[in-house]
């Protein structure tokens, strides 16, 4: 049986795209996106500038669910973060570990 090496493609770009709405959602449920954006700053930074910013860091991911979770000011200005106790931390997970893919 031949496999396309396109209808693969097609099936691995539907599923990942797929994963990233969903992320959007959750992000959208848990009012990330009051603040944040994917691509362009809003009142924070974008979640691309975050990635690109924690790209080399290997304790990015522990650093920003910390953050997440008790908030925090200073590194991207003046305005700061409020902390997010109402979002599980299994979400906070999912949420950074799709941030920091984006690039």
């Amino acid at each position: 049986m031949k496999v396309s090496i396109w209808g693969l493609l097609a099936v691995v770009s539907g599923v990942l795209s797929s994963a990233s709405y969903a992320n959007q959602d959750l992000a959208a449920k848990s009012a990330c996106l009051a603040c944040h954006a994917i691509d362009k700053k809003v009142v924070g930074p974008s979640y691309k500038e975050v990635a690109q910013k924690y790209a080399d860091d290997a304790a990015a991911e522990a650093k920003l669910i910390e953050k997440v979770k008790k908030g925090g000011s200073g590194v991207w200005g003046s305005v700061p973060m409020p902390a997010s106790p109402a979002v599980k931390d299994e979400d906070i997970k999912t949420l950074v570990q799709w941030i920091l893919s984006l690039k």
